[in-house]
């Protein structure tokens, strides 16, 4: 029987800062579903290119008190970004905290703002070690 990757849904707190934060990373609204019977919104956001790879905010309107304040056991989310320096610039201007940096060129880990673990790899071959990336110390747990 033949699989068919759809998505991965994570269920968030504050749907605004999620939607940006998947924003900083260059992702985009694919698809919006609102049940106002099941008093839920359904945002789609995939990367240029990759929309048929979406990741799923699940937002529920009156709250979510299933929701774990740790989610290390969700695992993560992988992307491959053109300029992983650049990428963590971005995000690092924006206020994220870069868990695990990309000292090496190649990997860094960030969290969103409920939680969720993603990890960015560069695209292709690793970058040259560069400050402030190759000094810097690992920040909570990725």
């Amino acid at each position: 029987m033949p699989l068919k990757y759809l998505h991965t849904m994570i269920r968030v707190a504050n749907l605004e800062k999620t939607i940006s934060f998947f924003e900083l990373l260059g992702m985009t609204e694919t698809r919006r579903h609102e049940s106002e019977e099941g008093r839920f919104s359904l945002i789609f956001m995939a990367a240029p290119g990759n929309e048929d790879c979406p990741v799923e905010l699940t937002y529920n309107w009156d709250g979510d008190d299933g929701l774990p304040s740790d989610s290390r056991h969700f695992g993560h989310l992988a992307y491959a970004v053109d300029d992983i320096y650049a990428t963590c610039r971005i995000l690092m201007d924006n206020e994220v905290t870069i868990n695990r940096p990309p000292r090496d060129g190649h990997m860094a880990f960030v969290r969103t703002p409920d939680n969720v673990s993603i990890e960015l790899l560069q695209a292709g071959d690793s970058l040259a070690p560069a400050e402030p990336w190759a000094s810097m110390e690992n920040s909570g747990s990725w």
